[in-house]
């Protein structure tokens, strides 16, 4: 099978996940992926350091399927090989603050000077038009100014996620305006510029809970892992271990009231419907608790499951990665790198599509691991490939 963007070139000048990450699923849906880095390697390339060379998990993940070029934008002849590689270009995506861009020759009136139709998808963290936009940030930035962070952990301790969402998230909406921008490239011949933000994407995330606050003003805080709209809905320790329930809606209330042996709680003012049993969650987190205390985690599980109320074990990475459905799936992909003891377990195209190829085709490049290939294919010669060497441009 073809991949959908089988023919399209990329040149993947972003850093860390937002740009990298939407950079990955395009080449794993068969785009030709060129990861532009520093000479000396990205900082993002030693993020989590796995081998002796420095490369680390976040890369491998966020990197795979990618060709890897060194590069100095910032010389007079990296700025010609910029040129050169723009006009073979499709899509350059990067996330880069604009005067960077600018400074790179990224900027969209320097590419499409070079080609016309190309697109240029750029995420920065504030995004345009308020006193922010030049201001810097990561993941966390988005997650505390969003109010997620607020509502997390306890009450006065803002707590963030550990995992990168809100980079993650950016990732996926900039790579669905790059699709959406080929398409229409596609019926008007003409490039385009995409943007996005974290903050965009965080108070996308957000945003139910900053509508019910600019409504109702409920100023809600903290309460740990327990839901304050619904409920069950909470984190509870079992006799080996820790579960998470969640039950939204009558018909999962009233299983749940059946198997805890408390069918009167549906006459109880308190449990009329998903709000008001938020509001008393404490109550109904009480009653699970003391269930669960009395279980296995296999019992709790079993048990729920069969009484069709959703929930899951609280696994740790490692049990994440040993958990039989897991491994069933193939989901992670045990991808070899040049100096890791063992298969890195890649997470696959978190997709499928039934007539077109998708997936991890191949590792993630060691540093400058096709520099030589990609600029003989602009053209240059091996003396000229030298030269540009010696003087660390490439």
């Amino acid at each position: 099978m073809l991949g959908v963007l089988d023919g399209i070139r990329v040149l993947d000048f972003g850093r860390y996940i937002a740009g990298p990450f939407c950079a990955a699923l395009l080449a794993d849906l068969g785009a030709d992926v060129i990861r532009v880095e520093k000479v000396r390697g990205s900082e993002d390339r030693f993020l989590v350091p796995l081998t002796a060379a420095g490369d680390g998990a976040l890369f491998m993940q966020v990197n795979r399927n990618k060709r890897g070029l060194t590069l100095n934008p910032m010389k007079p002849e990296g700025r010609d090989v910029v040129r050169r590689l723009a006009a073979t270009a499709d899509v350059v995506v990067a996330n880069l603050p604009d005067p960077a861009l600018t400074a790179m020759g990224l900027d969209y009136t320097s590419l499409a000077a070079v080609k016309p139709d190309i697109i240029l998808t750029s995420v920065s963290a504030f995004g345009a038009g308020g006193p922010s936009s030049e201001k810097v940030g990561f993941d966390g930035i988005g997650q505390a100014m969003s109010g997620a962070m607020y509502l997390s952990g306890r009450p006065g301790e803002p707590t963030k996620s550990y995992v990168p969402y809100v980079d993650f998230t950016t990732a996926l909406s900039a790579t669905v305006g790059t699709l959406a921008a080929l398409m229409a490239r596609q019926q008007t011949g003409r490039g385009q510029e995409v943007k996005g933000s974290l903050l965009a994407s965080a108070l996308t995330i957000a945003n139910a809970t900053l509508i019910e606050q600019a409504v109702n003003a409920p100023d809600r805080v903290a309460t740990m892992n327990r839901s304050q709209i619904a409920a069950p809905s909470d984190t509870f320790r079992t006799t080996d271990g820790w579960i998470l329930v969640q039950s939204i809606g009558q018909p999962l209330f009233e299983r749940w009231t059946t198997l805890m042996g408390e069918p009167h709680w549906l006459e109880d003012a308190r449990f009329k419907d998903d709000i008001s049993r938020g509001d008393h969650g404490e109550v109904i987190s009480a009653r699970m608790t003391r269930w669960c205390a009395e279980r296995t985690t296999e019992q709790a599980l079993a048990a729920l499951e069969k009484a069709r109320l959703p929930a899951g074990p609280v696994y740790s990475p490692q049990q994440a990665v040993d958990d039989p459905h897991v491994q069933a799936t193939g989901f992670l992909k045990a991808i070899a790198f040049p100096g890791s003891p063992v298969s890195a377990p890649v997470a696959d195209t978190p997709f499928s599509l039934s007539e077109s190829q998708t997936g991890i085709r191949h590792r993630a490049p060691l540093l400058g691991e096709h520099t030589d290939t990609i600029l003989t294919e602009l053209g240059y010669t091996r003396s000229e490939i030298a030269a540009l060497r010696a003087v660390r441009v490439v």
